[in-house]
C-alpha cells in the first residue's frame, strides 16, 4: 500500500513532466482514496476502461491518455463528465502521463515497443526542437518487408498499413509511437530503411513514396500498449501493490 501522494511524487521524479510542453494535464487528474492498495493500467480513460477498473476494485487508474486536452471544452459534460462522475463516486483517482510516458528510456512508450519488437536501440531524436520523441534502431539483422509486416502483425496482434519502397529490405528503422506520422520527414534524414508509428494522413503516403522509405501505421492504441504496462509493473514491485493491466481493444 502506498499514499497517493506519494505515488504521484514518485511519478513525477520519474518521469519528469515538467521538461515538457504537452497538450494535457500530466499526474494526478482526478483525486480519489488517500490510500492506494491496487493499481489498474490502461491505455486511455474512456469509459469502458473506467467501469472495467472499478470492477477489478482499483483504488487508482494510471492511463497514457486522460481526460483533460488542450482546445476541449473545459466543462463537465457528455461524456467526460459521465466518466468523472464513475471515479468519484468509486473514490477512484486518474493518474495520467502523456509526452513523459512516450519519451522515458526505461518505461516509455517508445523503448517498450522496442523491447517487444526485438528493436536494439541507438538513439533518440528531437521531432521538436528539444522533443526527443524520435526513436532510432536496428534489427540484428536486415529482413524482408514482408517479414517485418509479419513480425509487427504478430507482435501487434493487427496488420499495420504499410506503404513500401522500391526493392529495399528493413534493418535501421526510426519509430515513435501514436499518432506520429508528421514526424517522417525528421526520420528520413537519419537514413533509416523504414518508419514506423500509429496513425497515418494522407500526405504520409506522397512522402514516403518519394523518398523511397518503408512507412508502417501499426495502430495508435497497439503501439502504445506497453508503456503504461510497464510503469505498472514497476510501481507494483516498488510499493507492493497490486496491478491488472488491461486492455481495451481499439483498432485505430
Amino acid at each position: 500500500m502506498v499514499k497517493l501522494h506519494d505515488l504521484v511524487a514518485y511519478l513525477d521524479a520519474l518521469l519528469q513532466p515538467y521538461a515538457f510542453k504537452d497538450y494535457c494535464p500530466n499526474g494526478l487528474q482526478v483525486q480519489g482514496k488517500t490510500s492506494i492498495n491496487t493499481l489498474v493500467t490502461g491505455v486511455s480513460a474512456n469509459q469502458a476502461l473506467i467501469e472495467a477498473a472499478i470492477v477489478q476494485g482499483a483504488d487508482a487508474l494510471l492511463v497514457h491518455h486522460g481526460l483533460f486536452w488542450k482546445n476541449e471544452p473545459l466543462t463537465l459534460t457528455g461524456i467526460k463528465y459521465h466518466r468523472v462522475k464513475s471515479l468519484v463516486l468509486k473514490d477512484v483517482s486518474l493518474i495520467a502521463y502523456h509526452l513523459p510516458l512516450d519519451a522515458h528510456l526505461v518505461y516509455g512508450n517508445n523503448i517498450q515497443l522496442a523491447n517487444h519488437l526485438g528493436l536494439n536501440f541507438l538513439e533518440a531524436f528531437a521531432v521538436e526542437p528539444g522533443l526527443d520523441l524520435g526513436f532510432i534502431g536496428c534489427l540484428d539483422q536486415a529482413i524482408s518487408a514482408d517479414q517485418f509486416t509479419e513480425l509487427l502483425t504478430t507482435r501487434l496482434a493487427r496488420p499495420p498499413l504499410h506503404i513500401p519502397a522500391f526493392a529495399k529490405d528493413i534493418h535501421k528503422i526510426a519509430w515513435c509511437t501514436g499518432a506520429a506520422q508528421d514526424f517522417l520527414t525528421q526520420a528520413i534524414e537519419f537514413g533509416v530503411d523504414a518508419y514506423v508509428t500509429g496513425e497515418v494522413s494522407e500526405r504520409t503516403v506522397h512522402i514516403a513514396k518519394e523518398n523511397n522509405i518503408h512507412f508502417f501505421a501499426a495502430g495508435h492504441h497497439a503501439t502504445e500498449r506497453y508503456g503504461v504496462k510497464a510503469l505498472g509493473e514497476h510501481l507494483s514491485e516498488q510499493f507492493n501493490l497490486q496491478h491488472v493491466f488491461i486492455d481495451i481493444d481499439n483498432p485505430v
